[in-house]
């Protein structure tokens, strides 16, 4: 019963194919006869931009298919100049050159494929259909006609037809994996483009790296203005004072010393703070495992972890997975109403996979908030990812992944 569903499966498959490649013949007159209609009444550039629509609707339908990823250029500004990427992206014509293959090998497939069961069939059931129709009528089965109702003959057809239902048993899947490498060969993005892509993917992380740097050392120069900067001036004004009073009022000097001595420890405060804004002493030290522990210490929520790091990871990429974890509970904590987060980073040799759970009220968008903008900049500078499931009434599921090397 499992191969007989695998048949049909195959068949359905093959099927869809053609149904796919059935358009082509309309699309391509479309697309040749859209020049000469432009010239002649202006309605060549909708033709055009139809059968491209149909056509990138056809390739998406079979990259689906075929697990190919998608090789065309983002679409921006207006009408026209996005036409005019479309006509550019070399994409395009590929997809217009893979519509005929896929017309010639999806009907032509499903075609072979069918045709050998039903030769099968007739061949193996030969003599049963000389035996119900002895003689002509009009509407004869083809191995009747081609025997000419002999008796041995029809006899001979029965091993041919074994043979056939074999060779019908088989070749689909082959017509299958045919059809899958015309996708594929067609389809996906090219080297060029792959290489293209990567560098345009480069120039946006490595400008929202400068951005976030930039950002990063205007907090910090703020937060030495207002908090440290702004202590040691007072401490320093209280130091002064008492230096002048010290011979004429001891009690007064004592108490400029004693409100030094307390703004100098709150100014020795905020910088702690800051140095662990910057880089966390654990983190240098004992590293990421240790890091994330001491992060949770204080936390208003029950914080599960799941800690599977069994190494020390460059110190780039510790300190950007650090701080996108921080981020990450910090956005639960704050903004979901949790009352548990799970947390977990496992090292998988060349990644390091990190997924952050809370069972808040869901809702979380990457493109309305700062902090899962800031977590997939961070990310992004090192060529890593970050997924977001968040359905409205939880959970709120984030899955990171940052590359790491070996």
């Amino acid at each position: 019963m499992n191969r007989f569903r695998d048949r049909l499966r195959e068949l359905w498959w093959l099927a869809v194919g053609a149904a796919i490649g059935l358009p082509a013949p309309v699309l391509l007159v479309l697309v040749v006869v859209s020049g000469p209609a432009s010239l002649a009444a202006g309605l060549g550039v909708a033709l055009f931009a139809a059968a491209v629509w149909a056509c990138r609707r056809l390739a998406g339908a079979q990259r689906g298919r075929v697990a190919a990823a998608s090789p065309y250029r983002p679409l921006n500004g207006r009408a026209w100049t996005r036409l005019r990427t479309v006509v550019g992206d070399p994409a395009t014509w590929r997809d217009l050159l893979w519509l005929p293959c896929q017309f010639v090998a999806g009907l032509g497939g499903l075609v072979l494929a069918v045709g050998l069961w039903l030769a099968a069939v007739q061949c193996v059931t030969a003599p049963a259909l000389r035996a119900v129709l002895p003689e002509p009528t009009g509407f004869d089965p083809a191995v009747l006609e081609w025997t000419g109702r002999s008796g041995p003959l029809t006899w001979v057809l029965v091993p041919v037809g074994a043979g056939l239902a074999v060779l019908a048993h088989h070749l689909p899947r082959h017509l299958i994996r045919g059809q899958t490498w015309l996708g594929r060969a067609l389809l996906e993005p090219t080297a060029a483009a792959r290489l293209t892509a990567r560098v345009d993917r480069l120039t946006t992380t490595r400008a929202a790296a400068v951005d976030a740097s930039a950002a990063e050392l205007r907090r910090i120069e703020r937060d030495l203005h207002d908090g440290a900067q702004a202590r040691l001036v007072v401490l320093a004004m209280h130091l002064g004072v008492a230096e002048d009073v010290i011979d004429d009022d001891p009690a007064v000097a004592k108490a400029l010393l004693t409100e030094a001595r307390t703004g100098a420890g709150a100014a020795l405060t905020e910088l702690r703070s800051l140095v662990r804004g910057i880089h966390p002493p654990v983190l240098a030290d004992r590293g990421l495992a240790a890091a994330v522990h001491a992060l949770v210490l204080g936390s208003a929520v029950t914080v599960e972890l799941d800690l599977r790091l069994e190494r020390r990871l460059a110190a780039p990429v510790e300190a950007a997975a650090y701080f996108a974890t921080a981020e990450a509970l910090t956005n639960a904590i704050r903004h979901s109403g949790a009352g548990q987060v799970r947390v977990s980073l496992v090292d998988a040799g060349d990644t390091v996979r990190i997924t952050v759970h809370d069972d808040g009220r869901g809702g979380a968008d990457p493109s309305r908030g700062t902090g899962l903008l800031g977590i997939r900049r961070r990310l992004s500078a090192f060529d890593g990812s970050l997924r977001v499931s968040s359905p409205l009434g939880g959970p709120t599921v984030l899955e990171m992944e940052l590359p790491c090397g070996s």
